[in-house]
């Protein structure tokens, strides 16, 4: 990776770290930070508020330690190629033991009591060895290089991929002419019971103890195309508009030019075949794609040859988008210009070459992957996209709702209505094809229907009825053990891994879909007479039932996205049954009816999903805006993943004034507690310093109360007593709405009207918006400038204590965590972790840029207990001024804005 020299060239102590432009103090000491993180392979949790740079500071920082790494090791391939030997490792860096081409290189461990020559000579042997890899691997470099290099013309990408196409489409047209004329031909057979296209709906013989290894899918060509995994970084986030902007942001770098980068996305959003895309669920895009791999022309042509009796008549043809030539210049072109998935996709639509798999062959050799934060820290996932994570260097940003999300990801919830469709679907499929199916197949599908049954008769229900009329004797929400409800519900003596791994090879729900996909969702009362008082209830649920149960469901004629088969969404349910006893609970939730009745599985330690992570990359970085309290993560992420205390390293950077306020105007201890906050006394304090903070502070105020009926109680109370006039006199008031439609409408309105009173002089000197926490306004509304000059908070606001799932986390953190001298307990402190993250999320809203300014304002002397600032954003805490009055409080905002509008 050369560095482009157009671009500022900083000097951070000995290290060079090319800028677009002059970087502010907090962007050199961020980078800085950054770079010795990822030297020293720590795991390194960076907090800066956004708009300062910090997607700048990611990219430069991270890729100069890359250009760094790379030049090493190229230093060091240099000096073994040219001396032919030498150390395997570098004892002050063993980091330069090359990457993943010195997996399996390092000097094996010899025997104690060896003889001398014969170690000498192993050791040889092994340098030798790797001699051989480096020119291997410099070999495929080179090749690569000079690929790329050519792929600068785009016409001749055009032209490539042009002319492949038309040799792929000729090939195809002929060889459907060859099967039209086979199975045309006096000698042609025809399948004997079963219909046109319906031989694929029938499961294949299962052998679970010896599962074959042969390549299938979209494995099959994949071991000539691929390079080894060179050092990478993996960068994360959460959402894919997050990622096109921080592409962008790369592009604009000074490592645009030169870094191979590839996007990485979901089958839902980088498929160019609109057949498939029109399936809506992504569950059933998933499923037709690979279904598509297994229809490639190539490999029935051997199956055809050999069983020609078994031939089928393929219901769903090859994707004509999966051609290895045409992903493979896809690759290239991916690699050799930085490109977000939009472009991506249209270079797919453009070559006809599919973008999700080419951008799968492109990850090797990529130094710069960037994809939604998902697929990376979900397993099977990340497996199946081809990610290694094997020394590797990983950033999260937007990371700070991350053990959420962890949690979210690995959390299941099925319906009884969900349940009762799956057993009367699978009880159909039975009857439809049970002659046909093998012992073991008949035997995985009845436990699969004993589970379903089971799992009715746990929530009350019974299998045999229309769950929608089934009303459920005892009502209310139970929390088990995963244990206790296996035993609870008779399903002990199931081997549920043997019954998920089934589900995974036999493709059980997929047939099942296509089943169901067929046939509608019952089949005629002739062939199903025990399940004709079904038919009611399973079409309400399957509402693209058809009047001819012969004729396969036409899906060019959809309307809406189909729904998944429930089985697909109840293997998740199994698949999480086999969690750890002590990391997971069974929440049953009996309502009026079985239908509506839920089984949930809750995650309760997200570590055992990120240990995999953290225990195989080379360095982490978590970052995010507000990362507070930090002690969530350490705790409850990295010291359950097994992660030495000494490992973590933590950074924070902020043009604030952040104040605690511990009484009213009247000296009114300020305490918003649940049982003091609506004394009058208590709300007219909080409307009065509103009055005073709107008087001083030029542009938009935001304040935050803790919940949407608490703000209707106190608008109430102020409209009642004239302190809204007061308030209407200073600020014209606005407030956050219930539904999200209209939250863009008051947006536009509020900034209207500070941007109309910045140009007016007179009373009204800009807008007060009243929001709430947790609501529409505290997390991704951006209140940068004038929007939002002052931040207050209203107490604090603690979440539902009286809830089951915050309940059972609490007990579970104070069973597993041990508790610090001195410190609350594990639970509780969970719960004031919460609370504090509500509230830094909310008044980041206010600095948006390096330039920006804001008082931050927390009404509630609660907020000056040690324990509470402490979790604080670093940024804020550091410069936290606790005021025990008002009167040095409101001087100090006066004080504050009259400098800083000044100054800008």
């Amino acid at each position: 990776m050369q560095r482009s020299m157009a671009n500022e060239t900083q000097k951070v102590g000995t290290i060079h770290f090319p800028f677009p432009f002059t970087p502010y103090s907090i962007q050199e000491d961020f980078m800085a930070e950054l770079y010795r993180v990822l030297e020293a392979g720590k795991i390194g949790i960076f907090e800066s508020p956004t708009g300062t740079g910090k997607s700048l500071s990611l990219i430069c920082g991270a890729l100069s330690w890359l250009r760094d790494f790379e030049q090493k090791k190229r230093e060091e391939e240099a000096r073994l190629l040219e001396t032919g030997t030498g150390p395997l490792h570098d004892e002050k860096d063993e980091s330069l033991c090359l990457s993943s081409s010195c997996e399996g290189a390092a000097a094996t461990p010899r025997p104690a009591g060896e003889p001398a020559w014969v170690t000498q000579f192993v050791q040889k042997k092994e340098e030798r060895d790797l001699v051989d890899r480096l020119k291997a691997e410099q070999a495929r470099r080179k090749q690569r290089e000079e690929r790329l290099q050519q792929l600068q013309h785009r016409a001749r990408f055009k032209y490539a991929a042009k002319r492949l196409r038309q040799e792929e489409e000729e090939t195809e047209h002929l060889l459907r002419l060859s099967r039209e004329m086979l199975e045309t031909g006096p000698g042609a057979e025809r399948p004997e019971q079963l219909e046109s296209g319906e031989e694929e709906l029938v499961l294949a013989e299962y052998e679970s103890d010896e599962e074959k290894k042969a390549a299938s899918g979209v494995d099959e060509d994949e071991d000539d195309l691929e390079e080894e995994h060179v050092t990478k970084i993996y960068y994360c986030s959460r959402t894919h508009s997050q990622l096109a902007q921080f592409v962008h942001e790369v592009k604009k770098s000074p490592f645009g030019k030169d870094v191979r980068l590839v996007s990485l996305g979901s089958r839902q959003n980088l498929c160019v075949n609109e057949d498939v895309k029109s399936l809506g669920s992504v569950q059933l895009i998933n499923d037709r794609c690979v279904d598509m791999q297994r229809s490639r022309p190539e490999e029935k042509k051997g199956a055809e040859e050999e069983k020609p009796k078994r031939r089928r008549q393929e219901k769903q043809a090859a994707c004509p988008f999966y051609n290895h030539e045409q992903m493979g210049l896809l690759r290239d072109e991916a690699l050799a210009e930085v490109k977000d998935i939009e472009q991506l996709l249209a270079l797919g639509k453009e070559a006809r070459a599919c973008p999700y798999y080419g951008s799968r062959l492109a990850i090797p050799a990529a130094q710069l992957v960037v994809l939604p934060y998902q697929m990376l820290l979900h397993a099977a996932t990340r497996q199946a996209a081809g990610i290694r994570l094997q020394e590797q260097v990983v950033i999260i940003d937007e990371a700070h709702n991350l053990i959420d999300t962890i949690t979210g990801m690995h959390s299941v919830e099925v319906s009884g209505s969900q349940l009762c469709q799956a057993h009367s679907q699978l009880l159909q499929y039975m009857e439809r094809y049970g002659k046909r199916l093998k012992a073991k197949n008949l035997m995985y599908l009845k436990q699969i229907l004993y589970l379903l049954e089971k799992f009715v008769a746990v929530l009350g229900g019974n299998i045999k009825q229309n769950p929608n009329t089934q009303s459920l004797s005892q009502t209310g929400t139970e929390l088990k053990t995963i244990n206790d409800f296996l035993f609870q519900s008779q399903i002990d003596n199931i081997n549920l891994f043997k019954v998920q791994r089934y589900c995974e090879k036999s493709m059980i729900s997929r047939k099942l879909f296509g089943f169901t996909e067929r046939y509608g969702a019952v089949l005629s009362s002739r062939e199903q007479p025990k399940l004709a008082g079904f038919q009611q209830f399973l079409q309400s649920l399957q509402p693209r039932t058809t009047e001819a149960p012969a004729a396969p469901a036409d899906e060019s004629q959809a309307s809406a996205p189909r729904p998944a088969s429930p089985l697909m969404h109840i293997e998740g349910f199994l698949a999480a049954l086999t969690t750890a006893n002590q990391d997971g609970r069974v929440i049953l939730s009996r309502q009026g009816s079985l239908s509506q009745s839920t089984l949930k599985f809750l995650l309760l330690n997200p570590a055992v999903h990120f240990a995999q992570v953290v225990k195989e990359c080379r360095a982490v970085v978590i970052a995010g805006g507000t990362m507070q309290p930090v002690s969530d993560f350490r705790q409850q992420l990295l010291a359950c993943a097994g992660v030495e205390a000494e490992r973590v390293v933590e950074f924070s950077c902020g043009n604030i004034l952040p104040l605690v306020i511990c009484s009213g105007i009247s000296n009114q201890p300020l305490e918003f507690t649940f049982q003091k906050r609506e004394l009058p006394q208590m709300m007219d304090e909080a409307g009065r310093i509103l009055c005073n903070l709107c008087s001083v502070v030029p542009g938009g105020v935001v304040c935050f109360f803790a919940s949407y009926e608490y703000l209707r109680q106190v608008h109430a109370h102020w409209e009642k007593g004239g302190l809204l006039g007061r308030l209407a006199a200073r600020k014209k008031i606005f407030q956050e709405p219930k539904s999200a439609h209209q939250v863009e409408q008051v947006l536009l309105a509020y900034s209207r009207c500070i941007q109309a009173c910045g140009q007016e002089r007179g009373g009204v000197t800009g807008a007060l918006l009243l929001s709430v926490v947790g609501g529409k306004m505290s997390e991704g509304i951006n209140f940068s400038d004038n929007l939002g000059r002052c931040v207050v908070m209203v107490g604090m606001p603690f979440p539902n204590i009286r809830s089951p799932e915050l309940q059972e986390k609490m007990a579970y953190l104070d069973q597993t965590l041990p508790r610090a001298p001195g410190q609350a307990p594990p639970g509780k402190n969970l719960v004031e972790n919460l609370c504090m993250k509500a509230v830094n999320q909310s008044i980041g809203r206010a600095i948006r840029h390096q330039k920006d300014f804001a008082s931050i304002v927390l009404l509630d002397q609660r907020y000056a207990r040690p324990p509470v600032l402490a979790k604080l954003p670093a940024w804020i805490r550091a410069r936290v001024e606790v005021k025990a009055t008002f009167g040095p409080a409101i001087a100090a905002v006066q004080k504050f804005h009259r400098e800083k509008s000044a100054s800008s």
